[in-house]
């Protein structure tokens, strides 16, 4: 896959797929001054980067914090 297609694919900017190569967290390749790269290394990438649930609460403090009081006034 071109990066043009990967950036695509994975809904970002090219230059984060540059960033994700140059890190080291999507392998690729360089024939001449083309990069490619391989849809399994793509597939296992997203794979890698699943979300545990339960894990993003950080984002939302308020709401859970106003959940938890509503459940502790219900225990009363």
């Amino acid at each position: 896959m071109s990066t043009p297609a990967v950036a695509e694919f994975l809904g970002v900017n090219q230059r984060t797929v540059y960033r994700l190569i140059d890190e080291g967290d999507l392998p690729a390749y360089k024939f001449g001054r083309v990069i490619r790269l391989q849809r399994a290394d793509v597939l296992a990438y997203i794979e890698r980067s699943r979300i545990a649930p339960g894990s993003l609460e950080h984002l939302y403090p308020e709401a859970v914090r106003a959940a938890a009081d509503s459940g502790t006034a219900e225990s009363l």
